[in-house]
């Protein structure tokens, strides 16, 4: 097994969360804040915007059960990511569109995942993706209070939040980057 971490900030995080604790290869999520200049926020603090930080969704996956490909594609689509800090009624830059990237491939692979989508949503008469891409070196990343891990396992009915710009990734493009990860 090889564990790898992604971190992704899709606006509220209980149903970014859900989406990609449900996928196969996914081994672990938790839910927190990142991107911030206060240590040890709390959620009442990020929620007054001003921390700086975004709620964000930590990914273990194994890497030879789900590629970050896959990810990146659920990434896209569960959310808005031409909406600039809101996601649906949830607005504030808590709930802006970010990937943070633990890796250099990550990297490359997130920066070349927005290229494509972007491409998509211009075709879709759709405005420009504002999710920051960023590096996860020397960021922080802060554990949300219990009561927010899990939350829509605990909380069946409970808010989800999300909204999407409705255009699925390319699949054709997306099975072609799959292809040559595994050559």
């Amino acid at each position: 097994m090889t564990t790898s971490t992604a971190y992704f900030a899709t606006g509220c995080f209980w149903g970014a969360e859900r989406r990609f604790w449900n996928l196969a290869g996914v081994l672990n999520t938790s839910v927190g804040y990142m991107g911030g200049s206060t240590q040890n926020p709390s959620y009442e603090a990020v929620c007054s915007g001003r921390t700086g930080h975004a709620e964000v969704v930590q990914v273990d996956f194994d890497s030879n059960l789900i590629s970050y490909q896959r990810l990146l594609e659920e990434f896209w689509t569960m959310h808005d990511p031409t909406s600039l800090n809101a996601q649906g009624g949830d607005i504030g830059t808590q709930y802006r569109s970010s990937i943070y990237t633990t890796t250099t491939d990550q990297m490359d692979q997130a920066l070349a995942s927005r290229q494509i989508y972007q491409h998509a949503l211009t075709e879709s008469g759709i405005g420009e993706i504002v999710t920051q891409i960023l590096s996860a070196t020397g960021v922080t990343y802060y554990l949300a209070e219990e009561y927010h891990q899990k939350y829509l396992a605990k909380n069946p009915n409970g808010y989800d939040c999300h909204s999407s710009a409705g255009v699925a990734f390319p699949q054709s493009i997306s099975k072609s980057i799959a292809n040559s990860e595994t050559k």
